[in-house]
Order: C-alpha cells, then sequence, then structure tokens
C-alpha cells in the first residue's frame, strides 16, 4: 500500500440541470464511493468539490471539479500540485463514447479520444495519469455527439449505470492498492458472479 494519498476526480458539468447526463458520469461515480467509505462531507476547494477519507486503508482525496467539463484540468491541476503529488496517484473517471454503453476499460496515459475534460487535463499536467473509461456509446455520427453526451441516461441505461456504478464503489480498494487490473476483475465478478461449482452427488443422496 502506497503511503502517498490517492486523488479520484470525477468529471462532469456543475448544476442541477446536467446531473444525470451521461457526460456526467465521472461525478456519479464518485459520489457513490463518497457514500460507500468514511469520507468528510463536500467542500468548496481548488474550483471543484473536495472530500477526504480512507479507501482500502489508504488516504483518499475525491475531487468534482465545478470548472465545467472543458476546464476540469484548472481543478484536478490545483488539487495534486497543492497535496504534491505525483501523476501516478490521479485516477480520473470519465464518460467514453468510444465503448459501447455499460463497458468499462482502464489505461494509463494516452490520447484524449475527443474528451475536452480529459484534454484539459493533459493540458495542465501532462498524459501519465491513470484513466477509467466508462462507455456511453456513440449516437452515430459526429454531429450528435454532444446531444448524446448532455442528455440523460435513459431508463433502460439506468438498468445497467446503478450497478456498474455500485460495483466500481466496491472495487474501489484495488485502485487504493494501485491494482488496475484487479479493479477490472472485481467489477466484472461483481457484475457477473462466476457460476456456483455444484457438489458430485453420492450414493447417499
Amino acid at each position: 500500500m502506497s503511503d502517498t494519498p490517492l486523488l479520484i476526480a470525477g468529471l462532469g458539468n456543475p448544476g442541477a440541470e446536467y446531473a444525470r447526463n451521461r457526460h456526467n458520469v465521472g461525478f456519479m461515480v464518485v459520489d457513490v464511493i463518497h457514500e460507500s467509505y468514511p469520507f468528510a462531507p463536500w467542500r468548496s476547494r481548488f474550483h471543484g468539490l473536495l472530500s477526504e477519507g480512507i479507501v482500502g486503508g489508504r488516504k483518499t482525496y475525491l475531487l468534482k471539479p465545478m470548472t465545467y467539463m472543458n476546464e476540469s484540468g484548472q481543478s484536478v491541476g490545483a488539487a495534486l500540485r497543492f497535496y504534491k503529488l505525483p501523476l501516478s496517484a490521479l485516477v480520473v473517471f470519465h464518460d467514453e463514447i468510444d465503448l459501447a454503453a455499460g463497458k468499462l476499460k482502464m489505461k494509463t496515459g494516452g490520447g484524449d479520444a475527443g474528451n475536452n475534460g480529459l484534454r484539459s487535463i493533459t493540458a495542465t499536467l501532462g498524459p501519465d495519469y491513470r484513466r477509467v473509461r466508462i462507455g456511453v456509446g456513440h449516437p452515430g455520427s459526429k454531429s450528435r455527439v454532444a446531444s448524446h453526451v448532455l442528455n440523460n441516461f435513459s431508463k433502460a441505461e439506468e438498468e445497467w449505470l446503478v450497478p456498474l456504478l455500485s460495483a466500481m464503489a466496491e472495487a474501489a480498494p484495488w485502485l487504493a492498492r494501485d491494482d488496475d487490473t484487479g479493479f477490472m476483475n472485481k467489477v466484472a465478478v461483481i457484475l457477473k458472479p462466476p457460476p456456483e461449482k455444484t457438489k458430485p452427488a453420492t450414493k447417499d443422496d
């Protein structure tokens, strides 16, 4: 377990009108993590909402930038610099249109795939941070992307979204251990548990 605190940032836009947008799924994850572990109440810091707590035995900061998505780096950069954290201590949850709805992938570094929140963070800090990419699907044409991500999740999507948010929160201790593969495996097992092994029948049965 690292002695260095973990900073988990969820990306989204502030305001009630955006709260259930696909673009705000990063905020949603961080909110569920906040509810699931011992965290202090949210407070205004670093152009965002910050809470301090413990995940898997590791000191963890949760951050929701209130700068609007396009300026996320302003908030995340301020927090990372204030706490003197390396980029490896940063995990960013964000929506991903290039993944099918409900799919999850994790990577360190790489491009921003058109996500303006990532673009802002990368411009501020460089690309070598950990990202949890939450698939919200592609609307089919580039002209419809903005309206797609700025619309609310549908009732049908809520059926996979709620269990996925819960599973990511339950698996968060693996992020605290810097075990990204373990995190992904844990989420997969929670969402689709392996079938129970049945005992072979005996003569007494």
